[in-house]
């Protein structure tokens, strides 16, 4: 019971710390590693749960068949995840449709879970998998509508699942202050020696481990996301807030054991564990906007505008290379070749307007003013003509579907 406790107050939570270094304007390695950390910290802290809870359960526990258990389920979990979403992926360019791919990409994770928990495998670590497969191989680069409504939707999922998790712990909170009437000091005392201890191994971890990959990465001349200094190592600490994962893992403690004794110390489990992640959340993240601005941690600007220009060069060079090969196999009249030339300079320039020239850049930003002011008119416009639109829905004889029909067809245009 132990081990499960210390399974689940484990994992920090990724949602809460990228949240709060998105507004802090925190360098993007930074937060690179707290969304990478996170995923496979839940990894690893489930899979270690599950074989606390099963030795709880049972009253048997071998060390060496728990790691058994532990390479077989991983085995079995990336197995399932690589083949799921393979299969996902051919399917996805079968149904072509960003609805039915959307909702293919809602059902494909439960779908990995349950096949490996079946196969006696780690179902977190098959959907993961299943995951980072599809976001390497399972992107179309012309597949526009999907990836832009995709996103919005994960975003309301991400928002809905965070909110129901947090509203759980509402809902188990006055069982744990049923469970410490009388015994308050006790077990606050338990709570804060467990959050003591989650605070301080993550910063003894993080500093040699930082030292030594430092090391590492200097006689290898590897070129990668790692803190650079002892104040983003700071930061980087205080940014494990425990969150969805614990709240998750402590409401699936079972009630039982398989002897029809109660689940030892459930309560005070669930009482230390919400401590630990009000602890967290509250003063951690309330006090990491200080911490950063106290440091002085913040985002390399002039490095995020090199790496923004060098990938407008490439856009730009794509862009006139596929225009050349277009006119080996076809005739383009010049004034036309011209303006597609424009073009694609342009697309350049869009990303990172510091590629064009001292003059071209102020007639650029010129012409993006106009553009702009363009734009705003218009969309003026098509506002009127949504609002003559849904007004005619409730006249008399008017056809809904044709209605919506129209309407779709200004939101489109809204969007282009």
């Amino acid at each position: 019971a132990a081990f499960a406790l210390g399974a689940l107050v484990a994992p920090p939570d990724p949602v809460a710390a990228t949240a709060v270094a998105g507004q802090l304007g925190l360098p993007r390695r930074l937060v690179s590693i707290l969304e990478g950390e996170g995923l496979f910290n839940d990894v690893t802290a489930i899979v270690l749960y599950h074989v606390a809870i099963a030795a709880t359960v049972s009253g048997t526990f071998s060390p060496w068949k728990a790691g058994l258990d532990l390479v077989l389920s991983a085995v079995v979990a990336v197995a399932v995840g690589l083949a799921l979403g393979w299969g996902a992926n051919k399917l996805m360019e079968l149904l072509g449709d960003a609805t039915l791919q959307i909702g293919l990409t809602l059902l494909v994770p439960y779908a990995s879970y349950v096949m490996a928990e079946e196969l006696h495998g780690s179902g977190v670590l098959a959907v993961l998998t299943t995951a980072l497969f599809l976001a390497e191989y399972g992107s179309d680069a012309d597949d526009v509508m999907t990836r832009l409504a995709g996103h919005t939707f994960w975003n309301i999922v991400d928002t809905l699942v965070t909110g129901v998790a947090f509203g759980l712990v509402g809902l188990e909170l006055h069982n744990a202050i049923h469970t410490a009437a009388g015994r308050w000091g006790q077990l606050l005392g338990w709570a804060a020696l467990v959050v003591c201890v989650v605070v301080l191994v993550r910063l003894l971890w993080l500093l040699p481990a930082t030292w030594l990959t430092k090391r590492l990465h200097a006689r290898r001349d590897y070129d990668e996301d790692i803190p650079v200094s002892w104040r983003e190592t700071v930061v980087m600490w205080w940014s494990g807030m425990r969150g969805v994962a614990s709240v998750a893992l402590v409401l699936a403690i079972p009630l039982e054991t398989d002897s029809g004794a109660p689940f030892p110390s459930r309560d005070e489990i669930i009482f230390i564990a919400f401590g630990v992640i009000m602890a967290t959340l509250v003063v951690q993240g309330l006090t990491l906007p200080w911490l950063v601005r106290r440091l002085g941690v913040k985002a390399d600007t002039d490095q995020e505008k090199e790496f923004a220009k060098a990938l407008a060069v490439r856009a730009a060079k794509a862009a006139k290379r596929r225009l050349r090969e277009i006119e080996q196999d076809e005739e383009l009249p010049e004034d036309l070749s011209e303006q597609m030339l424009r073009r694609a300079f342009d697309i350049g320039v869009r990303i990172s307007p510091e590629l064009a020239e001292d003059e071209r850049r102020e007639a650029y930003r010129e012409r993006a003013r106009r553009v702009k002011r363009v734009r705003r008119i218009q969309q003026e416009m098509l506002s009127a003509a949504r609002h003559e639109v849904l007004a005619a829905r409730s006249e008399p004889g008017s056809d809904p579907e044709v209605v919506d029909r129209v309407l779709r067809h200004l939101d489109v245009r809204s969007l282009r």
